[in-house]
């Protein structure tokens, strides 16, 4: 329950957020997901403009709400989610840039493990390196979820990346030779963030587009197509 606490970027005035939120980045999806498939909705926030949402699916309460676009505005809003508002399970739905020849449009991907490029894992001051990978738990049960419905789905590791437009033309060819499924730019910092505070993350995502394929969905169907990931993020209520 979120009470009355609020922040600069979270205001529910009271109204409750569960324990288990779905993160898309856009908050438009957001709000097509509730819309959609949530029952009994209220809105808990619309500060920035990034929404969230609280209602029940079969009869399990649970909250979407935006995030925004890379690892410092997940940082931001995932940190608060958890620390003030004690969400449990955050469960990021995206998209992303495929990278593995078999992997073609609307393909989902689990992000078991999240590489990155970033410098956000400096702030913990660990003496190595850190590899942010999902909760166990969730990334099991989302996978069970998707063998019950039949969907495939491809589980390995993500490239969450701070460049969307990269100056390295070569980077991402180095990323599908490590055997990097897929890039995206949040689930590294979400995944860190859940992992300090002891709780669980994942990051289910559904391919947008190629890059080596050159191949590229519409942000009209980014925003309201991917429903095959919706449908195994909400089940993940509990």
């Amino acid at each position: 329950m979120s009470e009355h606490k609020q922040t600069a970027h979270i205001n529910p005035k009271g109204a409750e957020i569960a324990e288990t939120v779905l993160l898309p980045g856009d908050p438009l999806r957001a709000k097509f997901i509730a819309d959609t498939f949530l029952e009994d909705v209220t809105q808990f926030n619309s500060v920035r403009n990034m929404f969230g949402y609280t209602g029940t699916y079969n009869g399990k309460r649970i909250s979407v709400m935006g995030t925004g676009m890379g690892m410092p505005s997940m940082g931001i809003y995932s940190w608060e989610l958890i620390h003030i508002f004690g969400v449990k399970n955050l469960i990021r739905i995206g998209s992303c840039g495929a990278l593995q020849d078999n992997l073609n449009l609307y393909d989902i991907i689990i992000g078991m493990g999240a590489s990155s490029n970033s410098n956000y894992v400096s702030q913990y001051h660990l003496p190595g390196h850190y590899a942010p990978i999902a909760s166990f738990s969730l990334l099991e049960k989302a996978k069970n979820i998707a063998d019950e419905k039949g969907q495939e789905v491809h589980v390995g590791n993500i490239l969450s990346s701070d460049t969307f437009y990269s100056a390295d033309k070569e980077a991402a060819g180095k990323w599908r030779d490590m055997g990097i499924l897929g890039i995206e730019m949040e689930a590294a910092a979400l995944y860190m963030n859940a992992a300090e505070a002891g709780v669980n993350a994942l990051c289910i995502l559904t391919v947008s587009d190629h890059i080596f394929k050159q191949e590229e969905t519409t942000s009209e169907e980014r925003e309201t197509s991917f429903t095959k990931m919706m449908e195994i993020a909400l089940e993940l209520a509990e």
